[in-house]
């Protein structure tokens, strides 16, 4: 039983380190002659990344994936929320500047 939860943690672990990975290859891909270019797009998937990073972190790490459902659904709602509000601010100043 342990060595399969230590297998489930090293996978996560796995696609942890896979999304940082991806992060980095969208942060090189947005630099233009050495100069960083921000750009809608490599900052929303970003924040994605960060988000399912986020998830990933508290269901498995914070064991809520063992929790009750209704504390499931609560940090489910956060993650969701949180992307929403960040991304809308994002959204939102890129609109007035």
């Amino acid at each position: 039983m342990e060595s399969r939860v230590n297998m489930r943690l090293f996978v996560v672990w796995l696609i942890l380190v896979g999304i940082t990975v991806a992060y980095l290859a969208i942060d090189r891909a947005a630099n233009d002659h050495g100069f960083a270019t921000a750009s809608t797009a490599v900052t929303v998937a970003a924040i994605c990344l960060a988000l399912v990073k986020v998830r990933i972190i508290m269901r498995e790490f914070m064991e809520v994936r063992g929790a009750p459902q209704a504390l499931c659904r609560l940090t489910d709602f956060w993650v969701v929320l949180m992307g929403v509000a960040m991304l809308g601010v994002y959204l939102a100043g890129r609109a007035i500047a």
